[in-house]
C-alpha cells in the first residue's frame, strides 16, 4: 500500500460579491500528503480520504467578506474550502474512530483531509451502510449521508418536527421544494398525515414534486405573476405550516396566507444570498406575525446534533420499504465541484447536489 498520495484542493480564492462564478475557485494540483498520521497532530485528529462532497446553500454566505456576525466562520481567500462529506478514515486519535471508519460531517474540498479538534465533532459514524437488505428492503447507498441521513435530512427532520410540530389533515407549504431539503420536507408532512403543497422553478421539477414525491400540488413561481394569488389558489382556507428555503418576495406572500397560530421554520434564505445590503428584498407584511400571532423561528442543524440518533432510527426504515423517494444530482470528479456548488445559486440541480471525489475500496 501507498505512504503517500498527491492532494488536490479547491480553494476560495477572493470573496464573492453578487452571484459566485468558477473563477472565484480554483482546483489545485497540490503535493504529497502522508496517508498516516505523523505523531505530530493535536489528540483526537482524524485523517481521511474523501469520498463525497455535498454542495449546500449556506456555503454561499461564507465566500463573502465577513461584515457581521454569523453562526459560521467565513472562508479564507487562499484556503480550502470547507463543508460536509462522506470519507473513510485512514488513521486516527479519536478514541470513537479507527482506520477503515466511514464517517460524515465536515471535511475539506480536497482528496484527503487531516480533521482536527474542535471540528472532530462534526463526524459522524456511519454504521448502517453495508447492512444487508431484506425481503423487500432497499440498500442504503453511501452517497446519502450527504443528504438524506446526513446534514440535510436532520435539517428537514428538525424544522418540520421539532419547529412546526405538524398535527394531522395540517396545509403545509414548502419553497425551494424540489431542493435537497424540501423534497423531503414535503414527503414527512404527507407521512404525518398533511396537505402538501410546494414551488420550485421549472415544469420538470414541479412535475417531479406531484409524481415522484407526492406532493398534493405544486406551482412554479417563475409563471406566477402573483404569489400571493397563487397561495390563495393552493390554499383557500390559508396555510398552517411554512418550510422557508427561499425568502424575499415569496416570504411576503406566505404571510399573507398564513392561518392563526400558524409556524413558520426558516431554514434558508436563498433568494437573498447572492443579493448586496440594498438589494435584498423588504418584507412588508411582518405586521401579519402579530395579526395572526404567528411563530416565526429561524434554526440551524449544528444545534440538534443530539436529535440525530433519534432522526436516523425514525428515516431508516422509510428508506429501506421505499416510502421515500430520493432524487440526487451527481457531479463526478473534485474537479467538478466549483461548477455544481455555482449551480445551486442558478437552479440548474435537480434534487440533491453533491460530487462523488472517489471510488471507496468497500463498494
Amino acid at each position: 500500500m501507498a505512504t503517500t498520495a498527491t492532494n488536490r484542493r479547491v480553494i476560495l480564492k477572493e470573496y464573492v460579491e453578487g452571484y459566485p462564478r468558477e473563477e472565484h475557485m480554483e482546483l489545485l494540483p497540490g503535493g504529497e500528503v502522508p496517508l498516516r498520521l505523523k505523531g505530530d497532530e493535536p489528540a483526537g485528529s482524524v485523517l481521511v480520504k474523501n469520498l463525497y462532497l455535498s454542495c449546500d446553500p449556506y456555503m454561499r454566505p461564507k465566500m463573502s467578506r465577513p461584515l457581521r456576525e454569523s453562526y459560521t466562520a467565513a472562508f479564507v481567500p487562499g484556503s480550502v474550502i470547507t463543508g460536509y462529506g462522506v470519507a473513510r478514515v485512514l488513521d486516527s486519535t479519536h478514541p470513537g474512530l479507527a482506520a477503515g471508519d466511514l464517517v460524515w460531517g465536515l471535511t475539506g474540498w480536497e482528496d484527503y483531509s487531516l480533521v482536527t479538534p474542535p471540528a472532530t465533532k462534526f463526524l459522524v459514524k456511519i454504521t448502517h451502510h453495508g447492512d444487508p437488505a431484506g425481503e423487500g428492503q432497499r440498500p442504503v447507498p453511501l452517497s446519502y449521508y450527504t443528504g438524506i441521513l446526513g446534514m440535510t435530512g436532520l435539517t428537514a427532520y428538525v424544522g418540520f418536527h421539532e419547529i412546526c410540530e405538524p398535527k394531522k389533515g395540517e396545509t403545509v407549504f414548502v419553497s425551494a421544494a424540489s431542493g435537497a431539503v424540501g423534497q423531503l420536507v414535503g414527503q414527512f408532512a404527507k407521512i404525518a398525515g398533511c396537505y402538501v403543497v410546494g414551488s420550485a422553478g421549472s415544469k420538470e421539477k414541479v412535475e417531479l414534486l406531484k409524481n415522484k414525491f407526492g406532493f398534493d400540488d405544486a406551482f412554479n413561481y417563475k409563471e406566477e405573476p402573483d404569489l400571493a394569488a397563487a397561495l390563495r389558489r393552493c390554499f383557500p382556507e390559508g396555510i398552517d405550516i411554512y418550510f422557508e428555503n427561499v425568502g424575499g418576495a415569496m416570504l411576503d406572500a406566505v404571510l399573507l396566507n398564513m392561518r392563526v397560530h400558524g409556524r413558520i421554520a426558516v431554514c434558508g434564505l436563498i433568494s437573498q444570498y447572492n443579493l448586496a445590503d440594498g438589494e435584498r428584498d423588504a418584507v412588508r407584511n411582518l405586521a401579519a406575525v402579530i395579526s395572526k400571532r404567528l411563530r416565526l423561528q429561524g434554526f440551524i442543524e449544528p444545534d440538534h446534533k443530539h436529535l440525530y440518533p433519534q432522526y436516523e432510527a425514525w428515516v431508516l426504515p422509510y428508506i429501506r420499504d421505499g416510502t421515500l423517494a430520493y432524487v440526487e444530482d451527481v457531479a463526478h470528479g473534485l474537479e467538478s465541484a466549483p461548477k455544481a456548488l455555482i449551480g445551486l445559486f442558478h437552479g440548474r440541480n435537480v434534487g440533491k447536489q453533491l460530487v462523488r471525489v472517489a471510488d471507496d475500496e468497500s463498494e
